[in-house]
């Protein structure tokens, strides 16, 4: 019988990324160095292992509020050309230990404008911080530009990521509070995308329900879900046979890839464990589904730990976790010929040398 996959096997798997917050991970002893060389004093420690735990404490409290002020301390050290390129550089060297070899990293240009910044010069800032910690560590890394949704500015960042998709911007996103902020707010913004033929992902279904994730896909056409997550609130399960409503037949039979963060929502309330997190159903059920960290920081968490908390959940092995690579690679926002090359010369061989141990 095939040994279940350990922590440290799981750190040597070829990962993909898809959805992952650079504001949500950076480096405690980053955030102290970049306060004290930047004049910010807002932290509540700059003890770097107790500002870890304060992180960790803030986002596990329930309440948003703490949850959302962990980001103004962050967003607060990256307001510099020199913040931002290093905390890129440090992401990808990070992600490039924890095995992933394709990651897409998204963050709002809008966030890092307070001190004088373009929007041009954030985008460049954290390109170039991207593209070297991607020769130094091995890890093609693409980024995502995301806009607010609470805010005005999507049409601007929407230009900006067909601006700047041959640097190495690969789509566009939209995130922040989904109550009250439906994605048909920036109807406009998707429409320019798609005659622009520039990808995009949504943040939907995971503060708000159904009718969010049909508006994302139906009326503004997103390629992949962010979250996605109470997709599972049109599907009913009764004697052990699952039923599709329309909606999560529609989002399966298309394979609109969701991307699922199981840490992060159970922060968020979305879901209750990880046993109970729809992941597992929606797996049987051959969904499109991912898996993604969403913010390493605030969750401690890395996508080696979200797998093994599968693996222990589910009883997963390595064709699972496979699985699950194989459709975030399918999903990403680069060439087929790239994405196909990545599967078969990378992600397969890894893993079927780390099946035969």
């Amino acid at each position: 019988m095939e040994e279940r996959p350990t922590l440290e096997a799981i750190r040597r798997a070829p990962k993909v990324l898809l959805h992952d917050h650079l504001d949500g991970g950076v480096r405690p002893e980053t955030i102290v160095e970049l306060a004290r060389d930047g004049g910010y004093t807002d932290l509540p420690t700059t003890d770097p292992g107790s500002l870890r735990t304060w992180f960790a404490e803030a986002s596990n409290s329930g309440s948003l509020e703490r949850y959302l002020e962990t980001f103004s301390h962050t967003v607060g050290v990256m307001q510099s050309v020199e913040s931002l390129t290093r905390v890129a550089y440090e992401c990808a060297e990070d992600l490039a230990k924890d095995g992933i070899v394709y990651a897409e990293v998204r963050y709002a240009p809008e966030l890092h404008t307070s001190t004088g910044l373009s929007l041009e010069q954030v985008v460049e800032a954290v390109l170039a911080g991207f593209a070297a910690g991607g020769r130094d560590h091995g890890i093609r890394v693409g980024t995502l530009v995301t806009a607010m949704r609470h805010q005005a500015r999507s049409m601007e960042i929407a230009e900006l990521a067909v601006r700047y998709r041959d640097e190495g911007v690969v789509g566009f996103d939209i995130a922040g509070a989904e109550a009250g902020y439906p994605p048909t707010r920036h109807l406009d913004a998707f429409e320019y995308l798609q005659r622009e033929n520039s990808h995009f992902t949504i943040h939907a279904g995971e503060g708000f329900g159904l009718p969010s994730i049909w508006q994302a896909i139906q009326w503004c056409g997103a390629d992949r879900l962010g979250h996605g997550v109470r997709i599972i609130d049109d599907i009913t399960v009764e004697n052990g046979a699952p039923e599709l409503g329309r909606l999560a037949a529609y989002v399966r039979d298309k394979r609109i890839p969701l991307e699922m963060c199981p840490t992060s929502n159970i922060q968020t309330g979305a879901a209750k464990s990880i046993a109970e997190h729809p992941i597992g159903l929606l797996r049987q059920l051959s969904f499109r589904v991912t898996v993604n960290t969403d913010n390493r920081l605030m969750s401690g968490t890395t996508l080696t730990e979200e797998f093994a908390k599968l693996v222990d959940a589910f009883g997963y092995g390595w064709d699972d976790l496979r699985w699950f690579t194989v459709n975030a690679m399918k999903s990403a926002f680069i060439g087929f010929d790239e994405r196909l090359e990545l599967i078969n010369r990378v992600i397969k061989p890894g893993y079927e040398e780390l099946k035969q141990g």
